[in-house]
């Protein structure tokens, strides 16, 4: 069973979800390659938010992996908290970064470059996984890629797939509460409002409610969960690559108390040495930021807390963080 403080400490915060489920959020079809460039272009613009279907990825290979998570998830606390990978890596609880953010949950972080093995999770089903999702983005930024004529087709793409790409796996395990009727009704937050900052980002959940995107109004949408799709959200980067014109979604998951959830997240980074820059401009527009390397963003969002405007500090209006 899952050590976690109880839901009344004051580390955690309460609130109010979603009370429906959000129909809005744009589905691409894969098997439509003709609509699916313009309707990924349009869903970055308006959501940052999209849901990909027909993607060709074996569901078995997802229910495997899946299958190991929850087996891991459910050993004993002092098996969960054995030594694996080295920090930031491997398994944590409640606790998330090194800024004091708290979430209701437990989650293992993994490298998808090489790493220690780490024998809770099978490194065939990791890798087989792992790489199919990381095809599946590369082809969705190719895509972006082309539509927006940013350099060569596979420029984007190129990024995430490179060899010295800084891309990283989560599994986060959310468990039901057990005290109710301290909530009084409220849901509790399982991971706190923010944005990813990597380029973009790779979902896939549990059949169980949680996660909630913030719209351009400032609403709080509840994403409707999907055992057969894949959700895709735009990361700061990519927002600093279009110049603006795609916003990178900020989400966070409530715990409806009842059920456990399980999602897996495959965070698409590029080289830590990458220099990332506006680029979609026209003739006549400026760049709203800041050139920076990965590496120097990635450091600066490290040392922030969840819910920071991360990219405030990299504005054309704004002193260059050093």
């Amino acid at each position: 069973m899952v050590v976690l403080s109880k839901a009344v400490d004051s580390d955690f915060q309460t609130c109010k979800s979603s009370s429906d489920i959000f129909t809005g959020i744009p589905v691409v079809d894969f098997s439509d390659a003709i609509n699916a460039k313009k309707l990924i272009v349009e869903a970055c613009k308006e959501f940052g938010f999209f849901k990909v279907i027909n993607h060709g990825i074996s569901m078995e290979v997802v229910a495997m992996l899946e299958s190991e998570a929850v087996n891991f998830f459910a050993l004993p606390q002092q098996e969960k908290e054995k030594p694996g990978p080295p920090r930031p890596f491997g398994y944590g609880n409640t606790r998330i970064g090194p800024n004091g953010d708290t979430g209701w949950l437990e989650y293992l972080l993994l490298s998808t470059g090489p790493q220690p093995h780490f024998p809770a999770i099978s490194q065939t089903v990791l890798g087989e996984y792992v790489s199919a999702v990381r095809n599946m983005l590369t082809g969705v930024l190719d895509m972006i890629s082309e539509e927006l004529r940013i350099g060569p087709t596979d420029f984007l793409g190129g990024l995430i797939g490179d060899e010295k790409s800084d891309s990283c796996f989560r599994l986060n395990h959310y468990p039901p509460c057990p005290d109710l009727e301290a909530l009084s009704g409220r849901n509790l937050i399982g991971f706190g409002e923010h944005t990813d900052p990597q380029i973009m980002s790779v979902l896939r959940s549990s059949d169980a409610p949680g996660l909630e995107i913030c719209l351009k109004n400032g609403s709080w949408a509840s994403v409707p969960s999907d055992q057969t799709s894949f959700y895709f959200s735009v990361g700061d980067c990519l927002q600093v690559m279009s110049n603006g014109r795609f916003k990178s979604v900020k989400h966070r998951v409530v715990s409806n108390c009842l059920k456990s959830r399980l999602s897996m997240v495959y965070f698409g980074g590029p080289p830590l040495s990458q220099k990332i820059r506006s680029l979609i401009m026209e003739e006549s527009e400026e760049s709203l930021y800041h050139e920076f390397t990965w590496s120097q963003y990635k450091k600066s969002a490290y040392n922030s807390k969840l819910g920071d405007n991360r990219l405030k500090l990299f504005e054309k209006n704004q002193v260059m963080f050093s």
